[in-house]
């Protein structure tokens, strides 16, 4: 069951890493006004919520502790940028404010999953 876990965890961080690096690709476009969301915010973002629901329920079975407070904050966020993201996905640029959401809000999930014991 620890290693189902710890490739869910892998899965995960490469979600969060597909979220956090389309977004960084995108902040020079931001300073011009032309940002947008590219397919693999989206893509990193779901993927982060099946890993993510995946993994609560694996530490749920293995008796391991799960924080669900700190859970339901994740999934709030997550749920947040999915929606910014899923709803402005097809536009040709996105305004300043929704794009920086996203990535202030990306930030605030791995700080909280981070330093949130």
């Amino acid at each position: 069951m620890d290693v189902l876990i710890h490739v869910f965890v892998a899965l995960h961080i490469i979600g969060i890493a597909s979220l956090l690096g389309g977004f960084l690709t995108q902040m020079k476009a931001m300073g011009a006004g032309t940002a947008r969301f590219v397919p693999a915010m989206l893509h990193g973002a779901l993927t982060m919520l099946v890993t993510g629901v995946a993994l609560v329920g694996l530490n749920q079975a293995g008796d391991h502790p799960v924080n669900n407070i700190k859970i339901g904050v994740k999934l709030l966020l997550l749920v947040v940028i999915l929606a910014l993201v899923y709803i402005k996905r097809d536009e040709e640029k996105v305004d300043k404010g929704a794009f920086s959401a996203v990535g202030g809000l990306t930030l605030a999930n791995i700080f909280i999953a981070t330093l949130w014991t």
